[in-house]
């Protein structure tokens, strides 16, 4: 039967989940920022080509998050507006909780949860199951990259208003390398600055015509001038 669950709990046995999944994954959480410890997780979920899939509704990934993530073939994001709900699921367990994904691991926070067993609650796990499958469906699944994806009015206007600049992926496209391989460059090149793990434009950067820019859904990323060169 369901399984009340503490913080340390709570925890542990999502980590449990996470390690335990041979078929496929799902976490579903409103925060999408990882900790090392969830990253050695997915990577290792990744490494086995168990199906992943992560629903968001509010990123905050660091660029190198976001290059690292990009490299998992097996992992698939999707973007849910309003999203509150915090749901974990593989094909036995499922622990439906109030801790965020990116919580994980800090058992200072005062978090419940329960734990539920396919094999011992079939009715239960399923109706969860089937709540988190319609989240899902409603959700638009992403690419995250450290480029703006619009399809609306909304890109027109960025468009419009950055039309030569282009993406940090973009450049890094044109000159043929990755783009944490870009990253890089600029960080060598005094146009950008790495503090706390997190990239900033420096005086140099922003002279060249450097901008930065935050999407809500994708995160942050930095713009460039068309032609640009080192």
């Amino acid at each position: 039967m369901a399984k009340f669950l503490n913080t340390s709990a709570t925890n542990y046995f999502l980590e449990e989940l996470i390690k335990d999944a041979k078929d496929r994954l799902i976490l579903i959480s409103p925060f999408l920022k990882l900790n090392d410890r969830m990253k050695e997780l997915l990577a290792d979920k990744n490494r086995l080509k168990i199906d992943v899939r992560i629903v968001y509704g509010k990123s905050e990934l660091q660029p190198e998050e976001i290059n690292w993530l990009k490299e998992l073939t097996y992992i698939r994001t999707s973007f849910c507006k309003n999203l509150h709900a915090k749901c974990y699921l593989n094909e036995e367990l499922c622990i439906i909780t109030s801790l965020n994904l990116y919580e994980f691991s800090q058992i200072n926070n005062n978090e419940m949860g329960v734990l539920m067993r396919r094999s011992e609650d079939a009715d239960l796990y399923k109706d969860a199951y089937e709540e988190a499958q319609r989240i899902i469906r409603i959700s638009e699944e992403v690419r995250i990259s450290l480029e703006r994806v619009s399809t609306n009015a909304d890109a027109k206007s960025e468009t419009e208003e950055s039309s030569d600049k282009l993406t940090s992926s973009k450049l890094a496209q044109k000159f043929g390398i990755k783009t944490n391989e870009f990253i890089e460059k600029l960080v060598s090149a005094d146009l950008l600055e790495l503090k706390d793990g997190k990239h900033y434009l420096t005086t140099k950067g922003k002279e060249i015509g450097g901008e930065f820019r935050m999407s809500p859904k994708f995160g942050p990323y930095f713009l460039w001038p068309q032609n640009f060169k080192f």
